[in-house]
């Protein structure tokens, strides 16, 4: 089972939809807590019109969203596993992307997403740019 994670950063959003398309991206799955953006194209209605005219799923899932400070405590909340589980559900179907907004996934609350995918026997990729980063130790 595998699993990949991008985060937009200010990359335009033909270069975004160009990653995905190049590692077969069929969902992405928004992790931000507000999904909003100083982007426009990033705007949860408008990235889904526009991922919808690319064949690519867009889901949100709030309970997976950031929390300044305190995301590794909030892992042990059920509303990140009731989050946790709506996303498996999600990856079980097609090859998924989870995403925020910020570009480097070991600065963002991807990371700890990650941390538990894979604990749970998910292989987690991040799709930095054309090239994949593969976390190889323990947050």
């Amino acid at each position: 089972m595998e699993i990949y994670t991008i985060g937009y950063g200010n990359r335009e959003i033909n270069e975004f939809v160009r990653l995905l398309k190049t590692y077969g991206i069929e969902t992405i799955v928004d992790v931000r807590r507000f999904p909003t953006s100083k982007f426009d194209c990033y705007k949860r209605e408008n990235l889904q019109k526009i991922l919808r005219k690319e064949g690519v799923y867009y889901y949100w899932i709030p309970e997976l969203g950031g929390f300044r400070g305190g995301y590794a405590k909030f892992l042990e909340t059920r509303e990140f596993s009731l989050g946790l589980e709506k996303l498996i559900k999600i990856a079980l179907k097609n090859k998924t992307c989870i995403m925020c907004a910020e570009l480097f996934p070991w600065r963002c609350h991807r990371r700890y997403i990650a941390m538990r995918l894979k604990k749970i026997g998910y292989h987690v990729m991040h799709i930095l740019k054309s090239e994949l980063w593969e976390e190889k130790r323990e947050i």
